[in-house]
């Protein structure tokens, strides 16, 4: 399993998506904004925007609606920023705030995100852009071969259970410990190892035909 997961996880080389800040430079930016610089809330977000609307996009399967949601979950870090206890880490408060906003969506709309996936792919499948990185200075077949995994990978995602594909992703797509996880949603730490044992099983059986 833990070679399989490697190969899967090799579809998501990092290009430029911005590392997490370290926590004592977010400490930083957090005290500056709140000391009224204009520039320092705008640089936390580019901190995480970007593997925040990852995150979301991969939870509800709807890019344009994640937009939205990613755009709320930053509202309410500025609304109640002044609150935030440094002792915390930061990452694991926007992501939990980001978590809640897209597990509402899915209670709301009741519908599965693999429906909203494929509504949402690009109607140019020429040019089939990832939704997250950027593949520079790569030979064009390995660009191609990339791509069609994290496609696949996206998709097959999409059909997990919501329980499972949020603790799948947080793990196996953005590197979060457990304890972090359990923090995001709410469970302990035995909880998070179950699903994310059944999360991994169940990912394991739905790609592997497609991997023949």
């Amino acid at each position: 399993m833990a070679g399989f997961l490697k190969f899967i996880k090799s579809a998501f080389v990092p290009g430029r998506t911005p590392a997490p800040a370290p926590q004592p430079e977010i400490n930083a930016l957090i005290e500056a904004h709140l000391a009224g610089d204009p520039r320092a809330f705008g640089r936390i977000v580019e901190r995480y925007q970007v593997r925040l609307l990852n995150f979301v996009v991969r939870m509800i399967g709807d890019r344009e609606r994640a937009e939205d949601l990613v755009q709320e979950a930053f509202l309410r870090v500025h609304r109640h920023l002044h609150r935030f206890d440094r002792s915390r880490k930061f990452s694991t408060w926007v992501y939990t705030i980001a978590s809640n906003l897209a597990k509402n969506e899915l209670r709301n709309r009741g519908r599965s995100p693999l429906i909203a996936f494929e509504q949402a792919r690009p109607r140019d499948e020429d040019d089939p852009r990832p939704i997250d990185f950027e593949d520079l200075g790569n030979r064009p077949d390995d660009l191609y071969e990339r791509r069609h995994l994290r496609s696949l990978v996206d998709q097959t995602v999409a059909k997990l259970t919501p329980h499972h594909r949020e603790v799948f992703v947080l793990r196996e797509l953005e590197g979060k410990s457990y304890e972090e996880i359990a923090e995001i949603v709410h469970c302990n730490l035995g909880t998070v190892k179950s699903r994310l044992n059944r999360a991994r099983q169940s990912f394991a059986e739905l790609i592997a035909p497609h991997l023949d």
